[in-house]
This record gives structure tokens, sequence and C-alpha cells, in this order.
């Protein structure tokens, strides 16, 4: 099958439009069934015992005290604390219960026969199925009297601190605000088990599982689980036959002479864009050793291997795990995006032979602007929780709360300045190649997947504290899953496609080619398929068959990346040992594959409705965002950095052992913690969940259980080598940074071996 790039250029621009109206329909639809919050609530004899403005202010003390990254709200965050909604919703049911069994027989819930229990239990449920039809909540008595419970061991726990829970003190700074926390909490438990008007299931479809409160999966969840396994079928047979139907030419260095790093002449810009690795290798250190403290705190909750006991500092109080896992996250963002950047400048030289006036004096700038922003941001995040940030600044400089948007909006306007400021010097650099092809040419491609980064990104402004929680997250997700699903993956393949060109592993119209088929494919199914999010945050049910369908269509760009992944395998060994770019051809293999596994394996499964029902929030996300995250992005960054390196050092002093070694580890070290302790904790969870009830599955009951305090030791190995790995990385960095080139003097398109080439395929 023949396929033109100006058709697949048509058709892009034809699936740009339609994922336009769909999300922006479904943007108005969020702000029209959001869950409404009332005036206030009232109890049985008119008395109000909570207002609107008090769940507002608890849902900015849940920001600003950072416990997105302790806990979870609506199954959204951290893992380690409560999920705040099941949490509240299960103590909701229990103190009902006690309330009802005192009322009615005189003694503790716990105390009854078991038919007395069944009774009571029946009351419980029958009050707590209802519809709301506007105006106040109306609580029963022993709705009144579960809520001020609540309140009061909302309080205990999150003002006076409990390490046996890894909750410091003072991790909320007042009893008012954590009063107001926990009437934020409450009020997301309510529309959790209150049915929409007109409607049989609640806000959230009735989630979080919670057989006392009349919460089970839905039809919904069943019927389309069942269409998507069909699809899946049909998804991924449709996308090797398209595939194999279209013969996308794959990488080959078959008759074809491969420049040697040595052929080439480094730049000023080139190197002054290598200056963003050792930046990074800095940042990446610094995340897995957090990743390290974070995986130890299940099993120490309010310590680290007797340190609080030598120093009598405890460790908890001085590094909290919300603060932890708030910078590990960032960190894991920071580093790869700036290699990204990095690598996004120093590409276009190779294939231009082109060096703009003063063009390595603004990359320089760029780097130090990030720099900047890098410090600026956490550092804000510890000074915003810990309360030195107060008034109405706390979320403008410190710490917004929002997992992977938890730094203040003036640090995240930064960020969106640097890739602006990016694109503009990624133009300069590829002005020769971006005025001599179509607006569909691979130059084009690298720039419209770096600023759908930036494009996406800006979704993240349109939401303050004082938003409604359910629309802060449909636009939340509008920047974490569209970066992740649609943004990253148009980048990855846009870079792929530009390396293979700079080595002359592949023509530019073909590579032109090849990207933009999956980009057609990854804009097709990712974008729309963020809608897997909304299913149980208080979205209307309409996103249940939508999500469905494209989380599960998501799978047929990953198909590609697979093949293409093989594809530059079989490239790599035919070429023998002499091909020069064995080294950075073996991450780029590793991305792919791990991005097949992370992103397609283990995220269908888990974004079936049915298992994602039981599984929203458990360990079985996090066995697929780091496979997904490290493995397809992380590793196709360190393979960015170990071709630019190849090219700027001495082909005689060049020595790839010890990114080897590093290599190795990380792949090892993935593989161990993913598929020897996380998943199986997942699994443990979801049956947890399945026979119990959502808060079970993350109770602090669960998380102490023998097997699972072993599980999580069994980690240990995993995680060990990929701190060696990072350790060797960082140090084989700092070496290679005595060895590399200088930089030619007045650089011209003949000190490149593969630019005039490039400027001549027409």
């Amino acid at each position: 099958m023949q396929v033109q790039r100006a058709t697949i250029a048509k058709i892009i621009a034809v699936v740009f439009v339609f994922n336009l109206i769909v999300m922006g329909g479904g943007a108005w639809l969020a702000y029209q069934s959001a869950p409404p919050i009332p005036d206030e609530v009232v109890g049985p004899d008119g008395d109000t015992i909570v207002t609107g403005q008090e769940i507002r202010d608890g849902k900015k003390a849940f920001q600003k005290d950072g416990l997105m990254n302790h806990g979870s709200i609506l199954g959204n965050g951290a893992y380690y604390g409560q999920d705040y909604t099941a949490d509240t919703l299960d103590l909701k049911v229990q103190h009902m219960r006690d309330y009802y069994a005192q009322e009615r027989h005189d003694s503790a819930y716990d105390a009854l026969e078991s038919d007395e229990q069944a009774a009571v239990a029946d009351v419980v449920e029958r009050d707590l199925d209802g519809e709301y039809d506007g105006g106040p909540i109306e609580y029963s008595a022993a709705e009144a009297y579960a809520h001020e419970q609540v309140r009061q061991e909302y309080v205990e726990r999150y003002h006076e601190g409990d390490h046996e829970r890894g909750v410091p003190v003072d991790m909320i700074d007042s009893e008012e605000a954590a009063r107001q926390f926990a009437d934020f909490a409450l009020w997301t438990a309510w529309f959790s088990h209150t049915d929409r008007p007109g409607g049989d299931h609640s806000y959230t479809n009735d989630w979080p599982f919670q057989p006392g409160a009349g919460n089970d999966a839905t039809a919904a969840a069943m019927t389309w689980s069942v269409i998507a396994m069909v699809l899946l079928v049909a998804g991924a047979g449709f996308g090797v036959w398209l595939y194999k139907s279209i013969s996308l030419p794959e990488p080959s260095a078959k008759g074809i002479s491969v420049p040697e790093p040595g052929d080439v002449k480094v730049f000023p810009s080139q190197r002054a864009a290598l200056r963003f690795v050792p930046v990074a290798a800095g940042l990446f250190l610094a995340q897995v050793l957090l990743g390290g403290l974070l995986a130890h705190f299940y099993i120490e909750r309010a310590g680290f291997f007797g340190v609080e006991e030598i120093f009598g500092v405890h460790i908890l109080q001085l590094l909290p795990f919300a603060i932890a896992k708030t910078w590990h996250i960032d960190l894991g963002i920071l580093w790869i995006a700036a290699t990204w950047l990095g690598a996004g400048l120093f590409l276009p030289p190779l294939l231009t032979g082109h060096e703009p006036d003063r063009q390595s004096t603004y990359v320089n700038g760029l780097l130090a602007a990030i720099v900047v922003v890098v410090v600026g941001g956490l550092g804000g995040i510890w000074l915003g929780s810990k309360g030195y940030i107060d008034g109405s600044l706390w979320w403008i400089l410190g710490n917004e709360g929002l997992e992977y948007l938890e730094v203040g909006k003036l640090w995240q306007f930064g960020i969106l300045a640097g890739f602006l400021i990016w694109a503009v010097l990624s133009v300069r650099g590829l002005k020769p190649l971006l005025d001599r092809e179509p607006s569909y040419g691979l130059a084009h491609m690298i720039l419209y997947a770096g600023g759908s980064i930036a494009l996406l990104f800006t979704a993240g402004f349109l939401f303050t504290p004082d938003t409604n929680i359910a629309v802060t997250e449909f636009w939340r997700w509008w920047v974490v899953h569209m970066w992740v699903e649609g943004a990253f993956e148009f980048f990855i393949v846009a870079i792929i496609g530009l390396t293979l060109v700079s080595m002359n592993l592949l023509k530019r119209r073909s590579a032109e080619k090849a990207v933009m088929l999956q980009a057609l494919l990854v804009m097709s199914t990712g974008v729309i398929g963020v809608s897997h999010h909304y299913w149980w945050i208080g979205m209307p049910d309409i996103w249940v068959p939508i999500g469905s369908v494209f989380s599960t269509l998501e799978l047929i760009p990953l198909v590609f990346i697979l093949y293409e992944a093989l594809g530059q395998y079989r490239a790599m060994t035919g070429a023998g040992e002499s091909f020069p770019y064995r080294l950075p051809f073996m991450f780029i293999i590793a991305s792919g594959v791990w991005n097949f596994v992370g992103a397609g394996v283990l995220g269908f499964f888990i974004n079936l409705p049915l298992i994602n029902y039981y599984e929203h929030g458990t360990y079985l996300t996090v066995g697929h965002a780091h496979a997904a995250m490290f493995g397809a992005f992380g590793f196709l960054a360190l393979g960015m950095v170990t071709y630019m390196l190849q090219i700027a050092i001495e082909p005689d002093r060049w020595d790839g052992t010890w990114l080897r070694y590093a290599f190795w580890c990380w792949n090892v070290g993935l593989a161990l913690m993913v598929f020897v302790s996380v998943l199986p904790v997942g699994f443990l969870q979801l049956e947890t969940i399945f026979t119990g009830s959502y808060a079970a599955g993350r109770s602090l009951a669960f998380y102490n259980q023998p097997i699972v305090q072993t599980l999580f030791w069994a980690r240990l190995p995993g995680d060990t080598l990929m701190i060696l790995g990072t350790a060797i990385y960082a140090a084989d960095i700092v070496r290679k940074r005595f060895v590399l080139r200088k930089t030619a003097a007045d650089p011209d398109i003949d000190d490149v071996a593969v630019a005039k080439g490039v400027l001549d395929d027409d």
C-alpha cells in the first residue's frame, strides 16, 4: 500500500480538528456535570455542619500541605497513605453503623449478633443511597455524628501527627485547616455514594468499591471491558497488518556509508547543548536516591535504618514522604526534559551544517534559566509545604500540590517559557531545512512535537485552588496523560527519526513518512484516550465507553514502536561490530521494548474498566508508571546522551564501557523492581480490594502484612541496581567532560558528513 506524505498530513489535520471538537465538548461537559459544592451541609435539625467555603478551604489545605503526594483523592495521587475519598467513606460507614447499633441495641456494632449487624448495615446503606436534587445537603443524625468523628480523627492524624502511618507532626499546620481538609474529603465521599439526578449510580460511577455504602462496579464497566477485549485483538491485528501493508522503510547500514563520529566537527552550539547532560545527570541521581528512600518508607514509616536514634533527628519531620515523592516525580520529569531539550539543540547542526549567530550563547542562557526554575521550583515546594510561603502566594511561589504539577505557578510559567525559547532556538538551528521542506517535513515534525508539549502544558493554567476538584482533575490529566500518551510519544518517534537520518541510516523522506504515520496513530488514540482517567473522578458516565475504546486503540501505535525497535535491532546486528553507534542503538531499542511492555502490556490490562474499578490507585499502577516513564522516555533520553557524547569525544578516546554497565544495571534493576516486587504487591492489593473494600487494600493493615513487607524488601536488589547504574552513569558523564573535542572555529556544511545529503534529499 502506497501512502503519500501529503495524504497523511491531511488526515492528521482532520484528526486534530476531531480531537479538538471532542475534548472541547468534554471541557464544557466537565463544568456542567461536576459534583456540586453546596452552600451548606445541614443536620436533621437544620443546623449547619459545614459550609461550601469550608469545603473549598479544605481543598486548599489538601494542595498547600502536599497531601496528594502522601495519599490520594478519588484514587489519584500517592499510594503511601490512604485514599482520602475511600478512607472517609469507610470511616463514615463504620461510625454510622456504631451510631445505629448504639441507638437501637445500646451496644457497639462489632458486639452485635450477625442478624442484628445485617439489619444495621442495611439501614446505613439505605441512608447513603440517595439522590441529590439541589439545595443544602441534608444529613441524617447518623451522618452528622459520623462527620464529626471523622473530623476529630483527621485532626489527630494530620495535625497532631501519626508516625505509625508516616504522618509528620503539623503536616497540616492548624487544627482548623485539618478539620476543613476532613470536610473536603468527606464531600468527595458524599458524591461518591450519592446518585446523579435522574441516574442510577453516583457521580463517580459508584467508585470506590464499598459494599457498605452500596458502591459496586456498574454494568457499564463489565460491558465495556468485554468490548475492549474484542477491540484489543482486532486492534493488535490491525496494527500488524497496517505496518506490513504500508511497508515502512527500516533503518539499514547495508550499502550505506555511515558517518563515523570523527567525520564531523563539533559546533559551538552543540558544545553548549552538551552542558544540559551533566545537569540532567545530577537531577537523575537525586531522583533515584529519593526513590530508594521512598521505597524504604513503606518498611520504616518514621525512620531510616536507625538514623533518628543515632542523630536524634526524625527524617520523617525533616523530609516527609510527601516532599520526597514530590521531588522524586518532578526530578524525573525535569532530567528527561532537560536531556531532550539538549538533544533537540544538538541535532540540528548535524542535519544542516548551520550555526546561527550567537546560538551557543542563547543555548547557555536557556540552560541557566532552567537551573533557576529547577532550584526555585523544588525549593518552593519545601518552603511552601513547611508553611514558609503563606498568604495568597503559596500556590504561586510554593507548592501547588497537584501530582506532576506540584511546583508553583510562577515556576510552571518558567518551564513553559523554557519550552518556547527552545522552540525559537530550534527554528534558528533548523532554518535551512525548514526553508526547503514542506510543512510536514521532518524538521517541522520535531517542532510540532516540542510545541505540543508546551501547548498541552498550558492546560495547567486553567484552574486555581478554588476550582472544583473534578474540573481540576479534568485539566490536570490533559497535561499528564496527553504528555505521556500523546506529545511525548510524538517526540520519541520524531527524535528517533531525526537521529536515524543523522546517522545516514534512513533517507529524510522515508523518516518523514514513518514519523507522520506514527504521529497520526498517536494523535488518533492518545488524545481522547485521556478519558479513561475521567471514569471515577466525578465526570459523567459518557467517558466510560469513550475511554474504553480509545484506551484500547492506544495499543496500535505501540505495536508500530515495537516493530520499529525490532527493525532497529536488525539494523544494529546486521551492521556488524564495525557499526559505530551500537551503544546508542541499544538504548533506543530498550526504549521501544519497555514502551510496549510498560505502556502497552501493563497499561492495557489495568485500563479495562472492570479491572480499573478495583485496581485504580494501587501498586499495579506503580508498575505501569515506572516501566513506561523510565523504560520508554528515560532510556530514549539516555540513548540520545550516548549518541551526543560519542560524536563530541575524540574517537580514539571514546570508551563506552561504563555506559554499557549502566545500561544493564538499569534494565535488570527495572525488571526486578517491577516484576519481583511492585506487581506482586499490586496483585495482592487487587485481591484484598475485590474481597473486602477499596479502603482495605490501601490500609496500613494491608501494607504491614508479613508477605507484603517481604515483597517490599524484595525491591531492594532492583532499586540498588538502579541507583548503582545511575551512579556509574553520573560518574562517567563527569569523566567524559575532560575528553570532549574542541569546537570548530568557523564550521560550515562541509564539516558535517551527512548534512549536505540531508539537504539534497528532496
